[in-house]
């Protein structure tokens, strides 16, 4: 249940009558979320906002501590990989950013991993929240089966803070409907047939997970086998066994079947004449099932 909510002053009190999309209650959120010895330190709310990103890494540049969480009920210039732009009505998805600080012991190169981290993260916090079958499409989108189709509901996005700081972003359509999606391909938990579109619970659900699968990468030092974060993330990925198009930086093209990810976190692609090339950077493009 979400707690009572005084519209704030100079948005009409109309803003917030939409009893289908309640807003959010933090001090619930904090209740549930922020235990002794847990990886959450703080969690804040706020009506809208341009970027949670941008905001909580501005506040790891002042110091903030590791575990801090910024939700957004609102987000007008939300960003996606390749500084894409992207907005969605009020209260209609979870769009939260949280702050990591992984330290000496996770090695840098390993960093790349944070965002396919967090996609099995969310992952398996909506199959057990949601009743929703989630896969990944790499790197960083999270797809669900609308109509027996394949269609984007959310996005993650990984960004360095400083030295030693990654704040990871996620943006995900609760209860968007058909006529409200920003383009006709994309989806959201409504369209999928969840079985909750509570976002508390779905939050809760979607960052103890989060902070389940950090804390056994972490231990492993970053090590995507110890911690069986690549295997998973390989069960989970639905671009592997496709056949895709890389579209590189520099305005170059790769076109052959996705085969693997690599230690380092990169989509193996394997061309037609059998070389196998690792991919780090790009946009990919599911040209047909396998």
């Amino acid at each position: 249940m979400t707690e009572p909510h005084n519209p704030p002053g100079g948005h009409p009190a109309g803003r917030w009558s939409d009893l289908e999309r309640p807003p959010l209650g933090p001090r619930a959120l904090r209740r549930g979320l922020i235990l002794p010895g847990g990886l959450w330190t703080s969690l804040d709310v706020v009506e809208a906002t341009g970027s949670t990103n941008t905001d909580l890494a501005a506040r790891a540049a002042a110091g903030a501590a590791e575990g801090a969480v910024l939700v957004a009920e609102e987000q007008t210039a939300g960003r996606g990989r390749l500084d894409r732009r992207w907005s969605a009505p009020a209260r209609s998805g979870i769009f939260f950013s949280v702050l990591l600080r992984p330290g000496p012991g996770v090695p840098a190169e390993r960093l790349g991993w944070l965002p396919l981290l967090t996609g099995v993260a969310v992952a398996t916090g909506l199959a057990r929240a949601a009743g929703v079958d989630t896969s990944l499409k790499w790197p960083n989108d999270l797809l669900v089966t609308v109509d027996g189709e394949e269609r984007k509901a959310g996005g993650i996005l990984a960004e360095r803070a400083g030295a030693d700081a990654v704040v990871v972003g996620v943006g995900l359509n609760v209860s968007l409907r058909a006529d409200e999606l920003p383009v006709p391909t994309a989806g959201s938990l409504a369209l999928a047939n969840a079985v909750s579109l509570d976002r508390e619970t779905l939050l809760r659900a979607v960052l103890r997970s989060l902070e389940r699968w950090y804390g056994l990468w972490r231990e492993a030092g970053g090590d995507p086998v110890a911690s069986r974060l690549q295997e998973t993330y390989a069960a989970g990925c639905a671009t592997l066994g496709r056949r895709v198009r890389a579209e590189l930086p520099g305005g170059r093209e790769l076109v052959g079947e996705a085969v693997a990810v690599d230690g380092d976190g990169r989509l193996v692609v394997e061309t037609d004449d059998g070389g196998r090339h690792p991919v780090g950077a790009g946009d990919i493009v599911h040209v047909r099932g396998a």
